[in-house]
């Protein structure tokens, strides 16, 4: 598995970190169920130690229910980082960061 049991994810844009595995899993399948054509391109990785920074770019559709909200088959595209601490080849700690503003203003959800 990509993330130890008791790994954390905190999306600061999101709120409240994902905490544990099982969390991490419910939210990607949540967000993939929504946004199933999502693509990520790897901008730039560096890695120091057991940390890892990743800027990234990405977008996808809006097909399915996302944040209390039905689907209107909007696109969006966005650019992010993370940064990612590894322990014996597992995620234990991410921390991500995106314009949450512009990505709903793309998606018409109220910010």
């Amino acid at each position: 598995p990509l993330y130890h049991p008791e790994a954390v994810n905190h999306q600061v844009a999101a709120g409240s970190p994902a905490a544990g595995r099982d969390a991490i899993i419910r939210d990607a399948r949540s967000f993939f169920a929504a946004f199933p054509d999502t693509f990520t391109k790897v901008e730039a990785m560096y890695q120091d130690g057991d940390v890892v920074a990743l800027e990234w770019s990405g977008g996808a559709t809006w097909l399915g229910e996302f944040a209390g909200h039905e689907p209107n088959g909007k696109t969006f595209t966005i650019r992010g980082c993370g940064f990612f601490r590894v322990e014996y080849g597992q995620i234990v700690h991410q921390r991500g960061y995106w314009d949450r503003a512009g990505w709903f203003l793309q998606l018409g959800i109220p910010v």
